[in-house]
């Protein structure tokens, strides 16, 4: 497990992931239920778990595992339903995705290797 590599994937994911995951949350879950330190605290603990759990369990398992922790982490922070936790995790990616392939378009290139599009 490489910490530096982890830091540089958790910085950027609060620079990139944690707005787009806060204003979803914000407009399905309300705004105060969704706080940007809350979108943080999400960001940061997926990461750092999904890579916990990719080294220890890797492959097509800790992937299904880590949707669901996904979805509870969005649960638990955003005070809502497994189906709400869902549709924010969706609505997130695809605006994420969107973004990424428009910035691509320009020529800024964000990478998406990142361990929150693993679900």
């Amino acid at each position: 497990m490489d910490i530096v590599g982890l830091l540089i994937q958790i910085v950027v994911a609060i620079i990139f992931v944690a707005p787009i995951l806060w204003i979803v949350g914000r407009s399905l879950a309300g705004k105060d239920k969704a706080k940007f330190t809350d979108a943080i605290w999400i960001v940061v603990l997926g990461i750092v778990i999904g890579t916990v759990l990719g080294w220890f369990i890797g492959g097509i398992i800790s992937s299904i595992i880590m949707f669901f922790v996904w979805l509870g982490l969005i649960k638990h922070f955003f005070d809502c339903g497994w189906l709400k936790a869902f549709a924010i995790a969706v609505v997130a990616v695809i605006i994420f995705m969107v973004i990424a392939f428009v910035l691509a378009l320009i020529g800024i290139g964000i990478g998406l290797g990142l361990g929150v599009l693993s679900f």
